[in-house]
């Protein structure tokens, strides 16, 4: 992680970074790696872990402010029912993962202006940006994939992906070391038809 900070220059002195944590294992390496990083970096910076509570049914509500708390790092937890406009706005035996981002991302974005952050940092992987590159090579015929450091295109966001060089072995076996409180999403994990899914397969 980080080469790839250095590489693409993704932190800045001052910066305040917004930590998206889903509660999946990326998101929470990627907040303990910069956690690490916050205390041997040569530049200042904060940290604000970020939550999108999308009331899925049976989300554990409780996990990630107990963890959060018990660790000390600062953290919003964001109450938005996107789970049923994601159910409702989804065609039949379509992927629910196209709407539930771009719902997720217009949310997000705007808490980063509202909490006066400088960057966004996802948790998207090495592997992630394969899969990406390939899907839009086949499903849309454009060779594109998900860049390391990305301006939004209204330019008041800064998105990084510090985990660009990692691969998604090495991530799922530091998070089962790390033993961190892991919540799937009920959403994508529960359809057996994802692209990715049949991809990786």
């Amino acid at each position: 992680m980080g080469e790839a900070v250095e590489r693409f220059r993704m932190i800045e002195d001052g910066d305040r970074i917004m930590v998206c944590l889903s509660g999946g294992k990326d998101s929470h390496a990627l907040l303990d790696l910069l956690l690490d990083v916050q205390q041997r970096a040569p530049v200042s910076f904060d940290l604000l872990a970020v939550n999108l509570d999308q009331k899925q049914p049976g989300f554990p509500a409780d996990v990630l402010p107990g963890y959060l708390t018990e660790r000390d790092v600062p953290f919003r937890i964001v109450e938005r029912d996107t789970y049923s406009i994601v159910k409702r706005l989804t065609p039949a035996g379509k992927t629910f993962c196209a709407v539930c981002s771009r719902l997720r991302r217009g949310i997000l974005y705007n808490i980063a202006v509202e909490e006066q952050c400088t960057k966004i940092a996802l948790g998207h992987h090495a592997d992630d940006i394969i899969a990406t590159f390939l899907l839009n090579l086949f499903y849309v015929g454009s060779l594109k994939a998900m860049p390391p450091v990305l301006r939004s295109n209204d330019g008041r966001n800064t998105v990084i992906r510090p985990l660009a060089f990692c691969r998604e072995s090495d991530l799922a076996q530091f998070a089962a070391e790390s033993q961190f409180p892991i919540i799937p999403c009920d959403l994508c994990g529960s359809q057996a038809n994802l692209k990715r899914a049949r991809i990786n397969g």
